[in-house]
């Protein structure tokens, strides 16, 4: 296969299997942060969880400690939406 024909295909494939109108709206803000952001956030969250179980409220610890993994999912989702989010078939 040619390279001309491979990336016909490819875009082809992306037009296929493209994004709503939601999605694409929510990639397009997301993309906009920074990716460190999230992993800001996933190590505060443990911090602050830390802080909670030393000062004795564990129940306030585990709460806050919950939140370190959708942070750094979120951060893996605002990556892979720069990598190869919708917006390389509509730009």
């Amino acid at each position: 296969m040619t390279e001309t024909a491979t990336k016909s295909s490819a875009t082809l494939e992306a037009k296929q299997h493209s994004e709503g109108i939601v999605a694409r709206t929510i990639e397009e803000q997301t993309a906009k942060l920074p990716s460190d952001i999230f992993l800001w956030g996933a190590l505060g969250s443990i911090g602050v969880s830390l802080f909670f179980e030393l000062k004795g409220n564990p129940e306030k610890s585990r709460f806050v400690g919950q939140w370190v993994s959708p942070f750094l999912l979120l951060g893996v989702y605002n990556k892979l939406v720069k990598i190869a989010g919708s917006d390389r078939v509509h730009k």
